[in-house]
């Protein structure tokens, strides 16, 4: 199974830029899957650096409804005519940060013929991809909004995430647990995800906003974290300060990906 970071906040490749966002490819049992594409069309340039050929992508997933993981799909579509996008129902919705910005989807996504709206809690892609949506399952730790808000009637609501999905993926004894944000949290995700055994996790953690002095939080995090048999690999908005933190804690358990990084499990 092969990883490569396309778009991340940062980069690890001279020639590959920094934006922040993610996207990831993943090749696995033959198969190319695009997860998430950035905020803008830097996923296309960045492919053309690491020598990647977008037309081979057979098909897309979107983690969650924010213009960061989302809105570099409409780039990738002019380079790529076939693969469908598969999203969460509810990732259209009218997203805002309590600075007052927009940070949903664009509207040209919204209404692409490519874009396939999943309702299930599963959806199998074929050859070890899953998609999965603990959307319904209840939480052992509180969802924190971390001052993101669902628009409705004109009343901002705090966010609680029934957009965001994940993607399994299965090669061999690899087990691959894939998450944008992890807004509804990392730890969460892990205890709803503990049937399907994941070997690796990969993705942001969104533990940027918690003040890395917080050392109870973090070290429950990392506690948490220890006890499931996985190697994480984290990026995007787990934030670099907070990262630094858990590597301590962690050890080899916890890796950063960065843009330009490939990674073969």
């Amino acid at each position: 199974m092969k990883i490569t970071a396309l778009i991340e906040n940062t980069s690890a490749h001279d020639d590959c830029i920094a934006e922040f966002g993610l996207s990831f490819l993943i090749e696995a049992n033959g198969r190319r899957i695009l997860f998430d594409a950035g905020q803008t069309g830097k996923i296309v340039e960045n492919a053309q650096v690491l020598g990647i050929d977008l037309q081979s992508v057979d098909a897309c997933v979107l983690s969650h409804g924010h213009y960061d993981h989302a809105n570099g799909f409409p780039s990738f579509f002019q380079m790529n005519g076939q693969a469908h996008l598969y999203v969460r129902r509810g990732f259209e919705g009218d997203f805002w940060a309590e600075r007052g910005d927009f940070i949903g989807v664009t509207r040209e996504l919204v209404e692409s013929n490519r874009v396939v709206v999943l309702d299930q809690e599963r959806f199998d892609l074929g050859d070890g991809f899953m998609i999965l949506s603990y959307a319904y399952h209840e939480p052992m730790f509180p969802i924190e909004p971390f001052g993101l808000y669902i628009k409705e009637e004109e009343n901002l609501i705090p966010d609680t995430f029934l957009h965001e999905q994940y993607l399994l993926v299965v090669e061999g004894s690899t087990r691959l647990l894939v998450s944008g944000c992890s807004h509804r949290g990392i730890r969460n995700i892990l205890h709803w995800s503990v049937g399907e055994v994941p070997t690796h996790i990969l993705g942001g953690f969104h533990f940027m906003k918690v003040p890395v002095d917080d050392t109870a939080y973090f070290d429950a995090a990392a506690d948490d974290l220890l006890r499931f048999p996985a190697t994480y690999m984290t990026c995007h908005c787990t934030g670099l300060d907070q990262y630094e933190y858990l590597k301590k804690r962690m050890g080899n358990r916890l890796d950063y990906i960065a843009a330009g990084r490939v990674i073969e499990i």
